[in-house]
């Protein structure tokens, strides 16, 4: 529902900067059907020229941001639509001024330019505060302070259509300010000079700075310049002015160091993903057994892992972890968790054996403090035997006599948490058509947009809504069960599963074995 409403609201954002423009073209071919001397044809051809050209620029910008993704887009995108709007205000404002008839009409629309200055000044803030990464107390104050301003500023504005507290119009059109319309200054000038100080004090490059100020200085500059001479005609062409030399050197700069980092966490993907077993069936020789395992990480890299691997003819090893933290730290520590174990698991020792050796060689040279929860189970194929240990990891699901259940096994601490710690294991008896569920917390802590969590009893509600399936359909049907609760809601933590279905010794091994 809320996607479809992002969605929506991007589309409307663009009908309405085209629908402006074309009112633009509408109004300034109006101008040209009059019969008006050749000096009141000029003044209106500026007028409506800076509106329709502003408007299909806003159009033509607002196109080209709306599938971007960077920092302070929204709020870039809401300015676009803004001076937009100040473009319509403004050309609807010309044609009602020294009509008696539309007298309220013209009324209403220099209270609507009002409003939409002080609106945009805000999203103006938004924008920079995401882009330039404000930081301290005075940002967050002004975080509490300026909508409160602006608050009180929308109240001082709006008031006017009751009695002139701050400006009139009169009936040819002729704006008046009062004795008190430097109320209307206040939020403005607060704003703006907290804006200015945030902006210099940011740590962002000089060219982004001076991009940002020039939303502020440029709009006064130009009034002083001209002497006020065309008010609001100019106003909103200077705004954007701003927002195009913003948009191309602040989201410029963004996007370059984005495109580099973009391409540098693809590769972390793809070399993350190629450590992973990712082919299936693993090994279709073995008829002993079946296996299937996924990993969905939160970001382009994650901290799960699963592993597998033949220990000798005789037994296979298993492996489920969960690096503590997300993106590439998690995805480093993983990698090198990952061969820890699989080296230790392949010298053919028992389960709480290969933890007690990984826990020490990852607490050797921990110096980020990181640390893994780790299961590892080690199965005899002809027996059926597991031996498993785990440390501090999700508790496995066990198939047996047609239905999972959860098995809370012994949990020793966290591999990389403590220097000497001992492990612990413990044996499990696999029976034909018998599976093992293994996970990470990603799964029991997908949280929807209630914020609940979908829970190991969910969970094991999933895995018994099928009987008979496939390893492979087990996580199917696990994964579909997660999305259906989470919904829209985004992925908060990386989601990885594995099943194992015992099948039986195959004639090969229990030749072998006699």
């Amino acid at each position: 529902m809320l996607k479809k409403y992002k969605e929506y609201s991007l589309q409307l954002g663009m009908f309405f900067t085209v629908a402006v423009a074309l009112l633009g073209i509408a109004f300034t071919w109006i101008v040209f059907s009059d019969d008006a001397t050749y000096l009141r044809m000029v003044d209106d051809l500026f007028d409506c020229g800076v509106d329709a050209m502003g408007a299909f620029t806003c159009a033509a910008l607002y196109y080209g941001c709306m599938k971007q993704k960077s920092d302070g887009i929204r709020s870039f995108r809401s300015l676009i639509v803004l001076a937009s709007a100040g473009f319509l205000v403004n050309t609807l404002m010309y044609y009602t001024t020294g009509l008696e008839e539309l007298h309220s009409l013209n009324f209403m629309f220099v209270m609507l330019s009002k409003l939409i200055d002080l609106v945009m000044i805000y999203y103006f803030y938004l924008y920079v505060r995401k882009t330039l990464d404000f930081k301290g107390k005075l940002q967050r104050w002004a975080d509490r302070g300026i909508p409160i301003l602006l608050g009180l500023e929308t109240l001082v504005v709006l008031s006017n259509a009751f009695f002139p507290l701050t400006f009139t119009v009169s009936k040819t059109g002729v704006y008046q300010a009062s004795g008190l319309s430097f109320l209307e200054d206040i939020y403005l000038t607060v704003a703006s000079i907290i804006t200015t100080i945030l902006i210099i004090r940011s740590e962002s490059p000089r060219n982004q700075k001076i991009a940002a100020l020039t939303f502020i200085f440029l709009p006064l500059i130009n009034y002083a310049s001209t002497l006020g001479e065309f008010g609001n005609a100019s106003q909103y062409g200077v705004i954007l002015m701003s927002l195009i030399i913003m948009y191309c050197i602040i989201f410029n700069d963004k996007s370059t160091k984005l495109a580099a980092t973009q391409t540098e966490l693809n590769m972390a993907t793809e070399i993350q993903a190629g450590m992973l077993p990712s082919i299936f069936p693993a090994f279709p020789n073995r008829e002993e057994f079946d296996l299937y395992a996924s990993m969905d990480p939160a970001k382009e890299v994650g901290g799960d892992f699963y592993d597998f691997f033949m220990i000798d003819d005789d037994h296979l090893g298993i492996v489920m972890a969960d690096v503590s933290g997300k993106g590439v730290p998690a995805a480093l520590f993983m990698m090198i968790s990952k061969t820890v174990v699989q080296n230790f698991a392949m010298l053919g020792i028992g389960a709480a054996e290969v933890l007690n050796k990984a826990n020490e060689a990852l607490c050797a040279q921990n110096k980020m403090e990181m640390f893994v929860t780790t299961w590892i189970g080690i199965l005899e194929l002809s027996t059926g035997k597991m031996n498993c240990a785990s440390a501090g990891h999700e508790y496995p699901a066990i198939y047996h006599d047609g239905r999972f259940e959860l098995f809370k096994d012994k949990h020793g601490l966290v591999l990389g948490g403590m220097d000497g710690a001992m492990y612990k294991d413990y044996d499990l008896e696999l029976k034909l058509g018998d599976k093992i569920f293994v996970y990470t917390d990603g799964v029991p802590e997908a949280t929807n947009a209630n914020n609940e969590l979908f829970g190991t009893d969910r969970m094991i509600d999933a895995l018994n809504s099928k009987d008979n399936t496939s390893p492979k359909e087990v996580l199917k049907i696990v994964r579909a069960s997660v999305d259906e609760f989470v919904g829209n809601a985004e992925q908060f933590d990386d989601l990885t599963m594995l099943c194992l279905e015992y099948r039986g010794a195959s004639n090969v091994v229990a030749e072998n074995n006699k």
